[in-house]
């Protein structure tokens, strides 16, 4: 009896030795909570700014922060600053200074208040673009007159699949195994259905926060895969705001211990890859009249389909096979309602005689940069020889 009372005591010793350590651990992580989202306002007119750039891989995304004296509106008012290249694959050692040129501002919905995140590109000191630096091309196209008064529209729809931290492997699928055929999961609902739905949501409501153009979200046809679509956005702002939206998923993901992967296919076999299919339109496509020119655009991209293939992203052949909603990434195709097509045409814009098409065949780790410029130059600039 002594004995069954004195285990008793250890037990009720160690569970309070438990519960105070679980409460001194919530009242840790609650004064950590409330100084992370500290409202700068109320004590100083200073701000956070989070400059934001793409590394050498060309979708590696990397950031610092810096205070600045006041709010900020206009990027032309934002100092330009400079990080260690050689570090991010874009500068030798021996000469490793890159410069950040401020070009769009969001605010911030992790610091909130006041503070920004700044998406930058990125020159040499002598004020060169560097290879990487996709967006100093896409500008000087969407600045050509022609491309302007055209008013080019995008709506992308950018696939992403969230993984296991440490064996990459999707979230909700079992280590080592696999779920259920796809079929389900496509706009699905459930726990058995629905994997990363706290992530996908707590994303749509920071982007809308942050004052991007995000207009919708979904699961997607394998399991762990979502999409959000961003537009419809004119002209270079549609890569502003995807990278910016890249980037907020990014840091929501890290909060969460999860991995987002870009990939265009991350898990080989039947499974549906993932894309980053383009919804485009000019001013001429949207008015009467508008559906001859959408296809007289959709024949110049057949014929210059290998020159978008070459800068649709990395590894898109793994997922443009002809299977799995896709196109055969050798073999050009457009038609309505097809989502086996290179080209989408939709119900609608057949019936009205105008409105928008859908590029299929970019991959979910493009560069927006490219593949925005790319098709409002085929399409706008380009003459057929």
């Amino acid at each position: 009896l002594q004995k069954a009372r004195d285990s008793s005591v250890a037990i009720f010793q160690q569970n309070r030795v438990l519960l105070f350590s679980s409460k001194l651990f919530i009242i840790i992580m609650s004064s950590l909570s409330d100084l992370i989202n500290f409202n700068l306002s109320d004590s100083t007119e200073k701000i956070i700014a989070e400059y934001i750039w793409v590394g050498g891989s060309g979708i590696d995304i990397r950031s610092k922060a810096r205070t600045l004296p006041g709010p900020v509106s206009d990027p032309a008012k934002l100092p330009k600053w400079n990080y260690d290249g050689s570090s991010t694959d874009q500068a030798p050692g021996k000469d490793s200074e890159v410069i950040l040129y401020p070009q769009a501002i969001f605010k911030d919905p992790f610091r909130r208040g006041n503070n920004i995140l700044v998406i930058c590109d990125v020159y040499t000191p002598a004020g060169e673009p560097l290879p990487t630096n996709k967006r100093y091309n896409a500008a000087k196209i969407f600045s050509h007159p022609d491309v302007a008064a055209e008013v080019p529209w995008y709506g992308i729809e950018q696939e992403y699949t969230l993984l296991q931290k440490d064996i990459n492997w999707p979230l909700g699928w079992p280590i080592g195994g696999y779920p259920g055929k796809q079929g389900p999961y496509y706009c699905g609902i459930g726990a058995d259905k629905a994997y990363g739905r706290d992530i996908v949501d707590a994303h749509y409501k920071a982007c809308l926060f942050a004052g991007i153009n995000i207009s919708g979200i979904n699961g997607e046809v394998m399991p762990g895969q979502w999409e959000f679509q961003v537009g419809p956005s004119v002209g270079i702002s549609a890569g502003d705001e995807i990278w910016a939206a890249r980037y907020i998923l990014e840091r929501i993901t890290e909060i969460s211990g999860v991995v987002v992967s870009f990939d265009p296919k991350p898990i080989p076999g039947d499974w549906n890859g993932a894309g980053a299919h383009a919804n485009f339109s000019t001013k001429s496509m949207r008015e009467n009249g508008g559906y001859e020119v959408i296809k007289k655009a959709i024949e110049k991209l057949g014929l210059r389909h290998k020159e978008h293939i070459a800068a649709y992203g990395e590894g898109n052949e793994r997922r443009l096979t002809g299977k799995h909603e896709t196109a055969d990434i050798n073999v050009f195709s457009w038609g309505v309602a097809n989502r086996g097509s290179s080209i989408r045409v939709g119900r609608d814009t057949e019936k009205d005689g105008k409105g928008y098409f859908e590029d299929r065949r970019p991959a979910s780790n493009m560069d927006p940069y490219v593949v925005t410029s790319m098709i409002a130059e085929t399409t706008i600039l380009w003459k057929k020889s």
